[in-house]
């Protein structure tokens, strides 16, 4: 296919489309305020599965959500409810099979995307891929410089709101905790061997709790809970309570650091300015750490197998297995001692007066 090359004259109507994961969406966020400058009077819609679209809740740069479920809704129906969009200019972050499909038949006459096997035919503008050799953040930026659009900013992006700093403010007055006087752990993860073993963060937490004399507050994910229930029985860790994406946001925002495994929440704090130690393992922190903020990685460098990216490890998931408390422990106190240094984040808040829907296909 003839590529052809964009006329930002007579572009009304945008869509970006990453429908997951959560982290991956976070990352993709960079995009926006890009192309909020450069088309300001445009309608810019966001494609995205449903569990991953409060991500996008109160970000200013975008007008619609456009969410769908990815077991229920079909393919038909999707590219259906894309066509009534009528949109000018798709950018494709994602390059599945199913999003280059959409792309494809949304109708609209500019449709970006990565040259991905077969996927390449969905699109009449295609972008160099650069996965494994720049951040997950400047791959997506890379759509915008492949059509001309400046790149002023490229700074993930995750907007908390009122009901979530509320829930934060009750739960830490329940716990008897205060903003900044207490360190999150995030004990989940993508995959199984993307996460850190349960009495390792054990041992951890007690580490914090006699030596930097700092409380510990467990989160998690749906999946999670039990686990994060035995780190607190066995640790004197806080549980936090069951919360949605945003009201984990403002628990983050409140923590003084947050220990994490590579993962969504991870992504979120990274948006919300809060330091990270980031444990690493079958993941490239250079490809997919936290982004923009201060932050420490710890892996265990003894190994010659980091950055596999496999889903199942064949030789007993040493990355995680054997990266010790201690070692962990010492990136932490690194990261304290950086953090004097670091200047005040920003956190961003919702703009109470931006026009935002949430459409389901």
């Amino acid at each position: 296919m003839k590529e052809i090359t964009l006329d930002k004259a007579g572009i009304n109507r945008i869509l970006v489309i990453k429908p997951r994961a959560i982290g991956d969406v976070i990352l993709s966020t960079a995009v926006l305020p890009n192309l909020r400058k450069a088309f300001p009077d445009a309608r810019i819609d966001f494609l995205v599965e449903s569990f991953a679209s409060p991500v996008l809740e109160g970000n200013p740069y975008i007008n619609n959500i456009i969410s769908y479920e990815a077991k229920a809704d079909s393919p038909f129906s999707i590219i259906a409810g894309t066509r009534r969009g009528r949109y000018d200019l798709v950018f494709d972050l994602f390059a599945n099979p199913r999003t280059a499909i959409i792309t494809l038949f949304s109708g609209a006459k500019y449709r970006v995307g990565f040259p991905f096997k077969w996927r390449r035919v969905a699109y009449n503008i295609l972008v160099p891929p650069r996965s494994g050799s720049v951040h997950n953040v400047q791959f997506n930026l890379d759509a915008l410089r492949r059509v001309g659009i400046s790149v002023d900013s490229a700074t993930p992006s995750f907007f908390l709101d009122g009901e979530s700093e509320t829930f934060a403010e009750g739960f830490m007055s329940s716990a008897g905790l205060r903003p900044g006087n207490f360190i999150a752990f995030n004990v989940g993860g993508g995959w199984q061997i993307k996460r850190w073993p349960a009495e390792k963060f054990i041992s951890l937490s007690r580490m914090i709790t006699s030596q930097l004399r700092q409380q510990v507050v467990v989160l998690y994910g749906p999946s999670e809970r039990k686990e994060a229930e035995q780190i607190c029985l066995s640790s004197g860790a806080i549980l936090a309570p069951d919360t949605s994406l945003k009201q984990m946001g403002a628990v983050l925002k409140a923590s003084r650091l947050l220990v994490s495994n590579d993962s969504g929440p991870m992504h979120i704090a990274a948006a919300l300015g809060v330091p990270i130690l980031a444990i690493f393992g079958p993941t490239s922190p250079h490809l997919q750490g936290p982004f923009g903020n201060v932050s420490v990685i710890v892996r265990n460098e003894k190994l010659d197998c980091l950055e596999c990216n496999l889903t199942k490890c064949p030789i007993g998931n040493l990355c995680m297995n054997e990266l010790e408390p201690e070692a962990v422990f010492q990136s932490l106190l690194d990261l304290v001692s950086m953090l004097d240094k670091a200047e005040p984040a920003v956190t961003p808040i919702a703009d109470k007066g931006a026009a935002k829907t949430n459409e389901s296909l």
